[in-house]
């Protein structure tokens, strides 16, 4: 097959190599790359070649029945550029030959080329004369008593062929150390992951036979504009090369495969200075969730939408911290520019929450990733409606109540203060004493209290269970530091808040409430823009903690809206928090 190709192919009779690449893909007993000069024909035995000379292995014994041992010597170290050429020569003839289609298919499978690569490396060594035999990689130990080196000698250079598409990323950044420029973050599932070919360390010396040195302006150029075919020469670095060094950063790797977060802030790459390679990094949104495959890095890991999509980089919770909270910036930022070189930044300071100063990062709270995971429909325990004052909480809450009397149900709430006439029938408040309150407040049994012209009032955690084992959902227009005790498994909630609408709204729906008769008070300016600005305040503070924002503008929609969110919740699966589940 690989004759009649040619004989197609009038523009270049093929070399004395290409003629012995197509024949052995047409049947022919030759080799490429390995020539047998032992006579040996005998059966095959462990340590001597087949009859293809496939899967070679010289015999460590130090001999053979027949007396020497068989000699392999390569009859070229430079297949990967060979393989090209064959390719460009097969170009041509691919769009109307299946033969010649099948044949390029073949000799472009990572596989094959990885083999190939795999034989120039072990050619380039064989030629080398100070290079140890295969067998003393085999043998736990040397005449002189000392361990050998498990790995190839550092100046094994490779050649890596890889096929890109224009445009295409091929999923790696680079950095300069040492005064070399090397490969710093491989991303997961890029075309370079996938293939294997490289690994973090290994040297970059080459480009299509062009000289990178130390400039990454000049890699970064020479992979934008290639398209096609691109052949790397490197130097690999050998520990990450190391088949069992491999299989350790597999199962590394493989523990954040099941890892998802909910992000809780945008990120747009294209405006961050700190991240080494734009290009490479992941833009998202809050509320997005996202799996992360990769969190070796303290300030970059690597994720991707649950959606689909390749992977990307991140900044880490604390780099992110770092730049949001108050901790004073340490990392160095990366060269401007549009390369993708490294963050450079070797030895961070790590700054931890201090449990016994809860209360002081209470007030500047960072929630940025959230870890959840996803679970079958449920229903939800409990509805907790969050807003400002005077936004429409409790005309919600009352509406669903009339509403819907067997799906909702609220809580009484306790007061000490002595019962007015009438209080006992309608059920208003739940009374007890001072003392009974406060040593109950004490033992963490109200979810929130406060004092009000000198006597107590707070609601209970036994009512809301009361009201979820009676089978309906307990509403609570509770305060939003009670958020933290309520988003838990104990009470399942659904968060919604209740968003204040633009001032002149506001103030067009207090003055007709007022003229319809549900309010008797028209309120101030002052009191509208409060209500405003106390709006934006809960939300920048507690955003992460809701499950739906809606701008209460309109109470009918609004009820319709909150309705409609908790039937959809309860028949699709959900993203909760992974301390729900487990």
């Amino acid at each position: 097959m690989g004759r009649d190709l040619l004989a197609r192919a009038p523009k270049r009779e093929p070399t004395a190599e290409k003629q012995s690449c197509y024949d052995a893909y047409s049947g022919s007993n030759r080799e490429m790359g390995l020539t047998d000069t032992s006579p040996n024909t005998g059966p095959v035995e462990v340590g001597q070649p087949s009859a293809s000379g496939v899967g070679y292995f010289p015999d460590c014994s130090g001999g053979s029945a027949g007396g020497d041992s068989p000699r392999l010597s390569p009859v070229r170290e430079n297949n990967v550029e060979l393989l090209q050429e064959i390719l460009r020569d097969l170009d041509p003839f691919t769009h109307h030959s299946n033969t010649a289609a099948e044949l390029s298919r073949i000799l472009t499978q990572p596989h094959f080329q990885s083999l190939l690569e795999t034989h120039d490396s072990v050619a380039s060594q064989a030629c080398d004369s100070g290079t140890p035999s295969p067998c003393e990689f085999v043998n736990t130990e040397q005449e002189d008593g000392h361990k050998p080196n498990l790995y190839p000698p550092p100046d094994a250079i490779r050649m890596v062929g890889i096929r890109k598409g224009a445009g295409e990323h091929l999923g790696v950044t680079f950095k300069v150390e040492g005064g070399e420029l090397t490969v710093a973050r491989i991303l997961h599932g890029g075309m370079i992951d996938q293939q294997g070919l490289l690994h973090i360390g290994d040297i970059i010396k080459e480009v299509n036979g062009r000289e990178v040195g130390q400039d990454p302006r000049v890699l970064q150029e020479e992979l934008q504009a290639t398209s096609g075919s691109v052949v790397l020469k490197i130097l690999p670095n050998m520990i990450f090369s190391n088949k069992s060094t491999l299989r350790l950063r597999a199962v590394s790797t493989s523990l954040f495969l099941q890892v998802f977060f909910k992000c809780h802030y945008d990120y747009d790459p294209a405006n961050d200075n700190l991240i080494p390679c734009k290009e490479a990094g992941l833009r998202f949104e809050t509320g997005d969730i996202l799996q992360i495959v990769n969190q070796d890095d303290v300030n970059w890991w690597q994720a991707r939408h649950v959606e689909g999509g390749s992977a990307g980089l991140i900044p880490s919770q604390m780099l992110e911290e770092k730049r949001k909270a108050f901790v004073k910036k340490d990392v160095e930022l990366a060269p401007a520019g549009n390369l993708c070189t490294g963050v450079g930044v070797k030895k961070k300071k790590k700054m931890m929450y201090v449990t016994t100063k809860n209360a002081e990062f209470d007030r500047h709270e960072i929630l940025l990733y959230e870890e959840v995971a996803k679970v079958p429909p449920f229903k939800r325990k409990t509805l907790i409606l969050i807003g400002a004052q005077g936004v429409g909480r409790r005309r919600l809450k009352n509406k669903l109540l009339l509403r819907d009397p067997l799906l909702f149900g609220t809580t009484i709430p306790y007061t000490s203060r002595k019962p007015k006439k009438g209080d006992r029938e309608s059920r208003m408040y739940a009374f007890t004493s001072r003392s009974k309150m406060e040593t109950d407040i004490k033992n963490g049994r109200y979810l929130e209290h406060g004092e009000y012209d000198g006597n107590l009032y707070g609601i209970k955690i036994g009512s809301i269970h009361e009201v979820v084992e009676a089978g309906r959902v307990c509403i609570l227009d509770a305060n939003p530091r009670s958020l933290k005790v309520l988003r838990t498994s104990e009470f399942l909630p659904y968060v919604v808040f209740l968003q204040s609408p633009d001032f002149e709204v506001l103030k067009a729906m207090n003055h007709s409430a007022v003229e319809a008769g549900v309010v008797d008070k028209t309120l101030m300016d002052e009191e509208l823009q409060r209500t405003c600005d106390e709006s934006a305040k809960i939300q920048a503070a507690y955003g992460h903690y809701f499950d739906l924002c809606i701008i209460n503008d309109n109470l009918d929609e609004t009820y319709s809206t909150v309705k409609a969110a908790l039937e959809t919740v309860s028949k699709n699966p959900q993203w909760v928090p992974v301390t729900w589940v487990f």
